[in-house]
């Protein structure tokens, strides 16, 4: 039976309809997510609630106490299974590098660590597309920050393995209106200045070929979303901590 055009018609409104519904969904949930980190910032700039900011006593005196810190990417690592390490996670979901910078004295230095983990920046480079004319202070501002955080972990007597920062995955429809490719760009460039920051005491931890794929993006079975890795990312990550781990104690007992 032949289609009539003005059903046809009808039909391609209602998808079109349909649709641009849909988007303005995805996007308005964006907006609310957005809009509420921006309010939580305002109330906790440091988010300094996320965590205690009393030193942490020491339970079992024979481990080497490790400190993961940085963004959500820090806090959602969840600690490889070594008895002789004791890991203390200071992640906080969305902050920046300047928010880790400042409750660095609060979250990091009253624990005494030994060990401290960096993983923080890329909440500085997703804004580069809403302040394009700012792109390169942004790049310096970060570059600038993680040296500092290196510098202050180094500066309580911590070994420092300082990661690059993870790549990103596939940016889905909602987030397209505030990403652009320059994002990726800009980790390349942050990352090569990271390589930069290795000496005595900072081991620099590439990520990028553990989980990255030839185009520099997340590989999907490791990818949670855009900016998050699942389970099998960490995993595969802790593969290859336990062995950087192992080698440092390797080398500390034969000096």
């Amino acid at each position: 039976m032949a289609v009539s055009k003005p059903t046809i018609l009808s039909i391609a409104l209602l998808l079109v309809l349909g649709s641009s519904i849909f988007l303005n969904i995805l996007l308005l949930g964006r907006a609310k997510q957005y809009y509420r980190e921006l309010n939580q910032t305002r109330l906790d700039p440091l988010g300094l609630t996320n965590h205690p900011i009393n030193a942490q006593p020491v339970t079992n005196t024979k481990q080497t106490r490790v400190v993961f810190f940085g963004d959500s990417r820090a806090a959602s690592w969840t600690s490889p299974n070594l008895g002789e390490y004791e890991f203390i996670n200071r992640g906080i979901a969305s902050q920046t590098s300047v928010q880790a910078i400042e409750r660095f004295a609060y979250h990091v230095s009253s624990l005494k660590p030994k060990i401290v983990i960096i993983q923080v920046g890329v909440n500085d480079l997703k804004t580069i597309p809403l302040f394009p004319e700012s792109r390169n202070a942004i790049v310096a501002n970060c570059q600038a920050n993680i040296k500092r955080i290196v510098e202050e972990s180094k500066n309580l007597g911590a070994v420092v393995i300082v990661t690059t920062i993870f790549p990103v995955g596939e940016v889905p429809l909602e987030r397209k209106p505030f990403w652009s490719d320059d994002i990726s760009l800009a980790i390349k460039e942050v990352n090569t200045y990271i390589a930069t920051l290795a000496g005595d005491k900072i081991i620099v931890f590439d990520t990028f070929p553990i989980i990255g794929d030839s185009q520099g993006m997340i590989l999907p079975k490791y990818r949670s979303d855009e900016l998050h890795l699942n389970g099998q990312g960490y995993e595969i990550l802790n593969q290859n901590l336990s062995q950087l781990l192992n080698t440092m104690e390797q080398k500390k007992v034969q000096k």
